[in-house]
């Protein structure tokens, strides 16, 4: 199922606002283009997690999330983009990638989706400036996800889905 017609109302560095004409004369529709994103549970050996916190303009709050960043860098795989940003953000490298899943951030608003991975990594550098990089045992990062403390969606969907993979004995090893 297609619009009837779209008209792009705006463009900017990240995104392009989309206005959408469907064949009901009352479903108008905005709809902002993302070019989409990987995110990165990463782990070390010893079950820390490997978090960074930053301030987000758009809800002035400083977050706890999973690194992540989006596809920018042209010809790179989805896996390319989650090492990179791995290394940019927390200055770890990662060993072992897995695919977790893909999330969609908020259909009726945006195409934005997410591609998410689990991580074994290690330490490597030191992370881009800006980053506050955060290590939390498992539990505690888990717990903070239900305890609404870890409220950024890609972030506590890929703790929950790296939960429950553990739960039915799926491990973070693989590439």
């Amino acid at each position: 199922m297609l619009p009837v017609a779209s008209e792009e109302v705006f463009r900017g560095r990240l995104l392009r606002l989309d206005v959408e004409r469907w064949a009901d004369p009352d479903r108008i529709r905005e709809v902002v283009r993302h070019p989409g994103a990987a995110a990165v549970l990463a782990m070390t050996r010893d079950r820390q997690v490997v978090l960074v916190r930053q301030f987000r303009e758009a809800v002035r709050e400083r977050m706890l999330e999973i690194p992540a960043g989006i596809y920018d860098e042209p010809g790179e795989t989805t896996e390319g983009t989650a090492r990179r940003e791995v290394e940019e953000e927390t200055g770890y490298r990662v060993v072992s990638l897995r695919t977790l899943g893909r999330i969609h951030t908020t259909p009726g608003l945006t195409d934005e989706r997410i591609d998410l991975f689990l991580a074994e990594v290690e330490p490597a550098g030191k992370p881009e400036d800006g980053m506050e990089v955060v290590e939390l045992p498992w539990d505690e990062a888990l717990a903070l996800v239900h305890e609404g403390e870890i409220s950024d969606a890609k972030t506590a969907v890929a703790i929950l889905l790296a939960r429950a993979r553990q739960e039915t004995g799926t491990t973070a090893g693989g590439s």
